[in-house]
C-alpha cells in the first residue's frame, strides 16, 4: 500500500488540459475518504488599476457573498450541511480557492466553485460589510511596525515595477472601490483559460477529471485581457545604499529590513539562493544572522532572512525586531555577515545540514492531502515538471558551495542596500 507521504510523480499524477483551457491535476490517496481541492485563476492584485489598489483582494472576499442563484446564507448552509469547507482569496498574481469535502461530495463542491466564479452578484450590503472589515484590518496594520517596514521596502526597492504596489490597498483606495469596479474586473479577467484545479484524495484521478469536465466545460473561453509583462523595468540594487524610516509613535520596538535583489523563481540561481538563504538567516535559530545579532549580542528580539522568488522578479531581505538604541550596531553586524557571505564559501557542514533539512522536510509537508495539493499547484504554476519532487533531492544535493558563493556575489552588494526602519523616532532625529 502506498504511503500518504510518498512523493508524487508522473506515474501517479493525472494532468489534463480541457478544451476551454482549464488544467486539471489529480492524485489519489485511498487511505483518505475525503478530497482537497485547490486552484487559481491567473488574475490577481498585479492587475488592480493604479488608483484602485486592493481591488482583487476586496473582490475575492466578496465572491461567496451571493451569486445569481444563491444568497450568502444559502451558500454557507450548503457547505456546512455537507461538513465541507470552501474559501477564496487573492495574491499578487492569482485569485485562489481552496476547499475540502468527502469524496462523494466533490461534484457539489465543484458546482459551487463554478457558480461563485462565474456568476457572483457582489451584493451592495455585503460589499459594505467586507469594506468595514478591510478598513479595520488596514487600521490595525498601520500600527504594525513589521508590516509597515515591508510595505515601505517594496515601494523603495521595486520602484516602477508592479511589485511595488500594496496588494491590500490603502484606506482611500478601499473607500473608492465600487460594485461596478468589481463587475468590470470580473468581466475583464475571469475565465477558464489558464485556470488550474488540483484534486487530491480518495477518488480515482480519471473520475476527478471527469467531474471537473462535467461542471466547467460549459464555461467557454472569452477574450480576457491578458496584459503582457515582457516590458517591465528590471529590478536591481540601488546605486548607493538608501535609508528610509516610517515613524509610528509610541512603539518601543523598531522593525528593520535590509534588502537587496534576489533571483526569480525560475532563475538558474534559485536553488543556490534558497539553500544559501537558509544558511544566512533561517536554519536552526535563524541562521548566521540570528546567531550573531540575537544570540551572541542580544541586539534583537528576532533576526533572520527571507527570499521572495516571485515569478517576475525577486528580493532578498534580512529582517529584525530591534530596540531603537541597538539599530546601528545591528546594522553593522548584518553588513559584516553579508560581506562574509559574499567573500567566503559556506562551510561544507552548513551546506550538508541545510540540504538534509530541505530533503527531509518535503515528505513531511506532503503527509496530508492539502500538503500534496499545495505542492502540485506550485509545480504547475512554475511549470517544474511532473517529476520535479521525485528529482528534488538530487537537485538540492547538486548545489555546491561555489554555486552559493557565486549567487551571493551576483545579487548581494553590502554597499548597495535598501534599509528601512519602522517604529518610534530614530535616536538623534
Amino acid at each position: 500500500m502506498n504511503k500518504i507521504n510518498s512523493l508524487p510523480g508522473s506515474d501517479d499524477i493525472l494532468r489534463q488540459v480541457l478544451p476551454n483551457g482549464i488544467t486539471v491535476l489529480a492524485r489519489p490517496n485511498f487511505e483518505s475518504p475525503s478530497i482537497v481541492i485547490r486552484g487559481y485563476l491567473p488574475c490577481g492584485a498585479i492587475l488592480d488599476p493604479a488608483d484602485k489598489s486592493g481591488l482583487a483582494i476586496f473582490l475575492s472576499a466578496c465572491l461567496m457573498r451571493g451569486t445569481a442563484r444563491k444568497d450568502f446564507y444559502q451558500i454557507y448552509d450548503q457547505i456546512e450541511s455537507a461538513g465541507a469547507s470552501l474559501s477564496f482569496s487573492a495574491s499578487t498574481h492569482n485569485i485562489l480557492f481552496s476547499g475540502r469535502a468527502l469524496a462523494e461530495d466533490l461534484p457539489m463542491l465543484l458546482e459551487l466553485i463554478a457558480e461563485v466564479l462565474r456568476f457572483p452578484e457582489f451584493p451592495e450590503n455585503q460589499i459594505e460589510q467586507v469594506r468595514d472589515q478591510l478598513l479595520a484590518g488596514l487600521a490595525i496594520r498601520s500600527q504594525n511596525t513589521q508590516e509597515m517596514a515591508e510595505i515601505t521596502f517594496d515601494k523603495a526597492f521595486f520602484g516602477d515595477h508592479p511589485y511595488a504596489r500594496d496588494d491590500e490597498g490603502t484606506p482611500e483606495s478601499i473607500q473608492s472601490i465600487t460594485r461596478q469596479d468589481m463587475q468590470a474586473f470580473h468581466q475583464k479577467y475571469f475565465g477558464p483559460d489558464g485556470m488550474v484545479i488540483c484534486i487530491v484524495g480518495g477518488i480515482e484521478p480519471a473520475k476527478a477529471v471527469e467531474n471537473v469536465r462535467a461542471v466547467f466545460e460549459p464555461w467557454a473561453k472569452n477574450p480576457q485581457a491578458r496584459p503582457s509583462f515582457d516590458n517591465l523595468p528590471q529590478v536591481t540594487n540601488p546605486k548607493t545604499t538608501q535609508r528610509l524610516h516610517v515613524e509610528i509613535p509610541e512603539k518601543s520596538q523598531m522593525d528593520l529590513i535590509v534588502g537587496f535583489s534576489g533571483p526569480n523563481r525560475l532563475s538558474p540561481h534559485y536553488h543556490a539562493a534558497m539553500l544559501g538563504n537558509c544558511i544566512l538567516g533561517q536554519f536552526g535559530m535563524m541562521g548566521r544572522i540570528g546567531k550573531v545579532v540575537r544570540d551572541d549580542n542580544g541586539l534583537a528580539y528576532y533576526a533572520g532572512s527571507s527570499l521572495a522568488g516571485l515569478p517576475l522578479s525577486g528580493s532578498w531581505e534580512i529582517s529584525a525586531g530591534v530596540n531603537p538604541g541597538n539599530i546601528e550596531e545591528a546594522l553593522r553586524l548584518i553588513r559584516l555577515e553579508l560581506k562574509r557571505f559574499t567573500e567566503e564559501p559556506v562551510l561544507a557542514s552548513e551546506l550538508d545540514d541545510v540540504q538534509s533539512f530541505f530533503i527531509g522536510r518535503l515528505p513531511l509537508d506532503m503527509e496530508s492531502n492539502g500538503g500534496v495539493a499545495y505542492y502540485l499547484l506550485n509545480m504547475e504554476r512554475y511549470q517544474l515538471g511532473l517529476d520535479y519532487y521525485r528529482e528534488y533531492a538530487g537537485i538540492v544535493r547538486s548545489v555546491t558551495r561555489e554555486q552559493i558563493l557565486n549567487t551571493a556575489r551576483t545579487f548581494i552588494d553590502p554597499d548597495r542596500l535598501i534599509i528601512v526602519t519602522a517604529g518610534t523616532k530614530q535616536p538623534g532625529s
